[in-house]
């Protein structure tokens, strides 16, 4: 072994203590920021993930928001979907404060997101995902005007009154700051369950929400513009026939006839999306909301 490497080994426990190096096991490199492209990526490879920057021939099962893991940090779809949405879209701005509500991912991306962000972790009872503190989005305890950024992914809907967690997150969010909402797009409009219905945690879903949510987004008092795919935007736009339901839950026929085109932008154009997984199309929606200056 070189001097060289010997040094680095010996030092590597201290720079794992003051943040300089990455817990031993990580997937993560401080090195290489969640907005820039990623690094080393394997000759040929026709998957890459945009957060661990994992490449290789596929993620691991089938293209669905849910599904499509990367076999290295573990993320799906609507989690690399999320990150996409938000490092494109966000000026960046080192130790900017960001809060996301009820992370699908584990320790490991709290790590990352800590390294280049003032990053807090959020759920709102602590049971079926981790978090730093317990939020109840209808009361936040948070100063006004304190956060940057809220990442909040498939927890709008299980939210009692989401009108009233809409305006409390517009309260503590700074004057042009980001919410980078998703919720399970399934229906053209909103409606309630006809039956209890529960995803994988203890809180039921109140609403499923449709392309009207864009307008009680914007009667909270944001400007919002609907992220999706250039390919779904086709599909909405009629540029190009949408694929039918197949029984996975999407109500595609729907998703297509209620959505509004100028509500839409393409943040990812086809190569993009089938990349990192951004696929099926109609899968993916993120709405984009600021706060007005």
């Amino acid at each position: 072994m070189s001097l060289g490497r010997t040094m680095k080994n010996l030092l590597r426990p201290m720079a794992r203590r003051v943040g300089l190096a990455a817990p031993e096991g990580a997937w993560w490199k401080p090195g290489e920021p969640p907005w820039a492209e990623p690094a080393g990526v394997r000759e040929g490879a026709t998957a890459v993930c945009n957060i661990c920057h994992w490449s290789g021939d596929e993620f691991v099962g089938p293209f669905h928001t849910e599904m499509g893991a990367c076999p290295k940090c573990g993320s799906v779809g609507r989690d690399r979907f999320l990150l996409w949405c938000f490092t494109r879209r966000t000026p960046h701005r080192r130790r900017m404060r960001v809060w996301e509500t009820s992370p699908r991912l584990d320790r490991a991306y709290r790590l990352a997101m800590r390294h280049w962000y003032d990053y807090v972790a959020s759920d709102f009872d602590l049971s079926a995902h981790e978090g730093d503190i317990r939020i109840d989005l209808q009361n936040i305890d948070m100063p006004s005007e304190s956060v940057d950024v809220l990442l909040t992914p498939h927890v709008l809907e299980h939210v009692p009154d989401c009108d009233r967690a809409l305006r409390d997150i517009l309260r503590v969010l700074k004057p042009g700051g980001r919410m980078y909402l998703q919720v399970p797009l399934c229906y053209g409009s909103t409606r309630e369950p006809t039956e209890p219905e529960f995803h994988a945690d203890n809180t039921p879903v109140v609403l499923n929400f449709g392309w009207d949510l864009t307008d009680r987004v914007r009667a909270a008092g944001f400007e919002t513009r609907v992220l999706v795919t250039e390919e779904y935007r086709d599909y909405v736009a009629g540029i190009v026939p949408a694929p039918a339901s197949n029984g996975d839950g999407f109500r595609v026929e729907e998703l297509v006839a209620h959505g509004r085109t100028a509500d839409l932008e393409a943040v990812a154009d086809r190569r993009t999306a089938h990349l990192h997984g951004f696929l099926p199309a109609y899968h993916y929606a993120t709405w984009e909301c600021v706060k007005p200056r």
